[in-house]
């Protein structure tokens, strides 16, 4: 039987979703509700969900009043999961099929929020956060949240991004990052 989480918060509140098939660690419920709580109100913004897996965070962000929820995963395996687990939200979804890096390097968007949790095997962390710079993906007074083992670690500053936050969970970091004009 395939495992489930809960939505924490929100107009969703309690829903349940379905963790898709293949390699997946699901945002623990204590981290997903702090990292909420310091985000606040979502209200009318745009939010991506990078690495998502099974849509959790992308939901959340939905169910707090993002206006729209751009999800990117690679794994083709997760999609149609994915496309139910997303069915839930009321506001403007779309999935992308495509590694995380290939999205950045190709979009011409900027979101008011974005929530990067690659694997943490994952070795090209600082590049997510170099193309995100370079590439104004981050709208003006937005978050960059990214989540990461304890033992890797990223910089306080990449060019205008600068870190804000940073909360530990476990084993799990999420470096919140805002751009410094």
């Amino acid at each position: 039987m395939a495992q489930k989480m809960r939505v924490t918060g929100g107009m969703y509140s309690g829903r349940r979703i379905v963790c898709p098939p293949g390699i997946i660690r699901p945002a623990m419920d204590r981290m997903r509700e702090s990292v909420f709580a310091i985000l606040g109100n979502l209200s009318g913004s745009s939010f991506l969900d990078l690495f998502c897996g099974s849509g959790i965070i992308g939901i959340e962000a939905a169910s707090r009043g993002a206006e729209e929820v751009i999800f990117v995963e690679k794994d083709r395996r997760k999609l149609s999961v994915l496309q139910a687990n997303t069915g839930i939200v009321d506001c403007k979804t779309q999935l992308v099929c495509r590694p995380a890096e290939i999205f950045l390097s190709t979009t011409n968007r900027s979101f008011d929020v974005i929530f990067a949790d690659p694997p943490f095997a994952y070795k090209k962390k600082h590049t997510i956060l170099e193309t995100i710079n370079s590439k104004r993906i981050l709208s003006a007074g937005g978050s960059l949240l990214i989540h990461y083992p304890s033992e890797d670690e990223l910089p306080e500053k990449t060019g205008q991004l600068m870190r804000y936050d940073l909360r530990k969970y476990g084993r799990s970091i999420v470096g919140f990052y805002t751009i410094q004009e």
